[in-house]
């Protein structure tokens, strides 16, 4: 079952309208995630909201948003305020005009949501709106209001519905001269360049996103398994950068390298036995409740039967 909708409204191409909802296209809630505690009692930290000059606490219903114009002057602004400036956006993603989409610099892609037909009625325009769009071979650009704020959206096909990027405006991307002018400009020889060129090569594949791992999340998952377990933590040596004296002689040993990685990484027949638990791993081994990946990791196998006994 699909997760609530971020937004509903309607999509208008000119005199086309169709009722749809926004859905989140990403998630990061099977990530793990920590709580703050007092280290003291072991219980959770709580946040209250106080007056920053007299230490009270305020009620939800006695907070009010304000502008700082100056240091400790505000200008305040009521909910009822807002509403009145509310744009049309807020219940219309308005079709403005079709781009290529390598015309939009990635630095202005924020998050993904999917965009579908609401409710029974509409899809046949849905679908209108659709196939114009991959017929063009165009990314359609509307506005949308979210948590308050209007977006820029960029819509494209996606099989049987659309997906919507959140796009920034210009004021919110940096001009990469303050930060590139200072890079010395380098002549390259065509040798060092085919060099790195034969490293490519050898590298090169196609975009699987399951092959991605997160290793931090799976060293996350190894840590708290191994403290429920009651097992010291020992930090680990980490490995130290190297200065690069010759670029060429390394350019010339990374091809030798890459060339032997890929022969090493031929699959094998020879299938790797499972680890057996030790005594007493029977805790650790145990997944963490709610995160997918750590039930890859945790739950690797069952205890024995004089362990089930025993229990």
């Amino acid at each position: 079952m699909a997760p609530r909708a971020n937004w509903k409204g309607f999509l208008r191409l000119s005199l086309v309208t169709c009722p749809v909802a926004l859905y989140p296209a990403t998630s990061e809630s099977e990530k793990i995630s920590f709580n703050q505690l007092n280290r003291q009692t072991g219980h959770r930290i709580k946040y209250i909201k106080v007056d920053q000059d007299t230490g009270d606490e305020v009620p939800n219903e006695d907070i009010v948003k304000g502008y700082e114009l100056e240091k400790g002057q505000f200008i305040e602004v009521t909910k009822e305020e807002l509403e009145e400036i509310a744009l049309e956006s807020t219940r219309t993603i308005e079709i403005d005009e079709f781009v290529g989409k390598s015309e939009i610099d990635p630095r202005y892609l924020i998050r993904p949501y999917y965009l579908r037909p609401e409710g029974k009625v509409g899809h046949d325009a849905f679908a209108v709106i659709r196939e114009t769009i991959r017929e063009m071979n165009k990314v359609a650009i509307g506005r949308v209001v979210l948590t308050s704020r209007e977006h820029i959206i960029a819509l494209e096909p996606m099989d049987k519905g659309l997906v919507g990027t959140l796009l920034r405006y210009p004021y919110e991307v940096r001009s990469e001269q303050e930060y590139f002018d200072e890079i010395q400009d380098v002549k390259i020889t065509k040798d060092m360049l085919d060099l790195a060129k034969h490293i490519v090569n050898q590298k090169t594949g196609t975009f699987d996103p399951k092959k991605f791992e997160d290793h931090y999340e799976g060293a996350l998952v190894e840590l708290i398994n191994q403290k429920r377990a009651g097992k010291m933590i020992r930090p680990k040596e980490r490995p130290k950068g190297e200065n690069v004296v010759d670029l060429m002689e390394a350019l010339r040993q990374s091809v030798g390298r890459e060339k032997g990685t890929v022969t090493a990484s031929t699959p094998k027949k020879s299938a790797k036995k499972p680890r057996k638990a030790a005594s007493g791993q029977k805790e650790m081994l145990m997944p963490i409740a709610g995160k997918k990946q750590a039930k890859e990791i945790g739950a690797k196998k069952q205890p024995a039967k004089s362990q089930r006994r025993s229990a």
